[in-house]
């Protein structure tokens, strides 16, 4: 259980994915970019395709130790229509493992009801979603297993907020020195 997964669906949010991806490589982090839908090759929103390691067929859930949830509207719906990958959150969630995500995406788990009654951030237009989330206004929270962040121009916080829930706070710290971040 030392992997993180980091989903892919067409319209994804590109920073919210790689931005956070090479802040947890860089902490040591198995990163896993994985295809939800079709084949290896995911369009981003702005037009950027990203060639994800695996496709969700193949993804290993017993060696997840979190799954990240990139924002995007496009990407959020197909990711919060997708049967598999909503049962990969309920796995996680389930087991105590960590579930991130930003911008539009907190909105599945709001749909979800996995967010009731917990501090949360999401990009505005999505908060509805999350009618029993406290949504506190802060750019990135972590409650319990659950970190969600606003959006895009908060994706190396979100990164950071992740090594720090996941290797601790020295750990984001000298990743923030080490980028110059600081």
């Amino acid at each position: 259980m030392n992997t993180v997964y980091i989903l892919l669906a067409r319209g994804f949010e590109e920073s919210e994915a790689l931005v956070p991806a090479d802040l947890l490589k860089r902490a040591g982090a198995n990163v896993i970019l994985v295809a939800a839908e079709g084949g290896l090759a995911v369009p981003g929103a702005h037009g950027i395709t990203v060639s994800a390691d695996i496709t969700i067929d193949e993804l290993r859930k017993e060696d997840m130790a979190c799954l990240v949830l990139p924002g995007g509207a496009l990407g959020t719906q197909l990711l919060g229509d997708n049967p598999r990958v909503l049962s990969l959150i309920e796995y996680a969630a389930n087991r105590g493992i960590y579930v991130a995500a930003i911008c539009a995406a907190p909105s599945i788990l709001g749909k979800m009801r996995l967010l009731d009654g917990r501090n949360a951030a999401v990009y505005p237009d999505f908060a509805p979603a999350l009618q029993y989330a406290n949504i506190t206004g802060n750019k990135v929270e972590h409650d319990d297993i659950f970190i969600t962040a606003e959006g895009m121009g908060v994706s190396f916080e979100f990164g950071f907020k992740l090594i720090e829930v996941m290797y601790g706070a020295q750990a984001a710290s000298d990743i923030k020195s080490a980028i110059r971040y600081e």
